[in-house]
């Protein structure tokens, strides 16, 4: 479940982070005229920077706390069912060992339990896993929202007109300039924000 986790985590930030933060600064600009006073064939640079959402998420205290929070949560139900599949296997050893000796109507009513009792572990386990799936997205959502949220403003404040992301699960960029990368500025920024609401 970790490893699922963060390949989920870091794909699906990588996406949505580009298209957020695209379709954000795309909204109300317009194109840029030629400078003034220069070479009128030579356009402003647009400012573009790129974001290595691999050392984001690395580094990022609220994605820390999210991951082993989801682990913790993860080895308990993990251990909860490894409890209910023990004690199921030993009463259907019991009643290997009784079969025997037991009259058909007995055997018949306790395969019958044994039957059930292994719908509802097999229910139990089909729950547990959709509950922690739904909890996973929802705190993968929160992740997302509180990553663009910033960078919509970090862009405003920067004269950002495009944010992309780069990360090796998911090489979308294929190569960037690391002069463009704004990573560590976002990273101190964000786990400064994260760190004021811990307190």
């Amino acid at each position: 479940m970790n490893n699922a986790f963060a390949f989920f985590a870091k794909a699906g930030i990588c996406v949505l982070l580009a298209a957020a933060v695209a379709s954000c600064n795309n909204q109300g600009t317009k194109p840029t005229a030629a400078t003034v006073g220069g070479d009128s064939t030579q356009a402003n640079i647009e400012k573009i920077v790129y974001v290595n959402a691999d050392t984001l998420l690395e580094k990022y205290e609220y994605f820390k706390d999210i991951r082993v929070k989801l682990e913790e949560k993860a080895k308990k139900a993990q251990a909860d069912l490894q409890s209910r599949s023990n004690a199921f296997q030993r009463e259907v050893a019991d009643y290997q060992q009784k079969a025997p000796t037991m009259s058909a109507a007995d055997r018949q009513s306790t395969e019958e339990r044994l039957a059930r009792k292994q719908d509802e572990l097999a229910r139990h386990n089909q729950n547990a896993s959709a509950s922690f799936a739904q909890e996973e997205a929802s705190e993968n959502e929160k992740l997302y929202s509180r990553i663009t949220e910033y960078l919509k403003k970090h862009a405003k404040e920067n004269g950002y007109k495009l944010v992309l992301t780069y990360s090796t699960s998911n090489p979308a960029v294929l190569y960037a300039d690391e002069s463009l990368e704004i990573t560590d500025e976002v990273l101190a920024a964000l786990n400064s924000e994260y760190a004021k609401e811990k307190k």
